[in-house]
């Protein structure tokens, strides 16, 4: 008499939308790394010269008249902890077939969004700097910008989840849960930008 084979239970295929999610995250902090490493290399090479008083080396890098606005910069590192929260939030309400709080969800995390956007420009204005005047500035506009772009494209992934919740699809978590991994890793590079380019300078 041989024994009854044991069912291996149901395999569960994990989500083509989550992998690309993470692909697509995945090239977006390669570029961010290969960007912040240019601005290092620069700012490590920056000519130098000696002070009018002629007792320390001054590295020609940022400007003395240039000052980055630490409250907006700030302010944006923190609202992308509460884009996490509600990017994770809708997950945990599609599980419960949420629809509602869902939707919310979503249309929260973009509106966050659109907050670090208004953030952004306002600090460019309050910086008040020119595009191509040196190495800096160039640097600046370059790294902020694409910064930027991937901001913007988290938005849409938000409002592309949202209007597929609203059609009925709330019971497929792959895609929100792809879409909080994405909004993790935006925050994430953004956190290493945050260092680089608004602490350190």
């Amino acid at each position: 008499m041989t024994a009854p084979a044991l069912n291996a239970g149901p395999i569960r295929r994990t989500s083509t939308v989550f992998v690309a999610s993470a692909f697509v995250a995945a090239a977006l902090a390669t570029l961010m790394g290969g960007m912040l490493a240019i601005w290092l290399d620069f700012r490590a090479n920056a000519p130098t010269r000696v002070a009018e008083d002629g007792t320390s080396i001054i590295k020609d890098w940022l400007k003395k008249d240039v000052a980055i606005p630490e409250v907006a910069s700030n302010t944006m590192m923190f609202t992308f902890v509460i884009a996490c929260v509600m990017a994770q939030w809708a997950v945990y309400a599609a599980r419960r077939n949420d629809k509602s709080h869902t939707t919310l969800a979503l249309a929260i995390t973009m509106f966050t969004g659109l907050a670090l956007l208004n953030a952004q420009v306002a600090l460019w204005l309050q910086m008040d700097i020119a595009l191509r005047t040196d190495a800096y500035e160039t640097m600046f506009f370059a790294v902020t910008g694409t910064m930027f772009a991937i901001i913007v494209s988290a938005m849409v992934y938000s409002l592309v989840a949202m209007f597929r919740v609203l059609a009925g699809r709330t019971s497929d978590v792959d895609v929100l849960a792809g879409h909080a991994l994405y909004w993790y890793a935006v925050s994430g590079i953004f956190a290493v930008l945050w260092l680089v380019v608004y602490v350190q300078k």
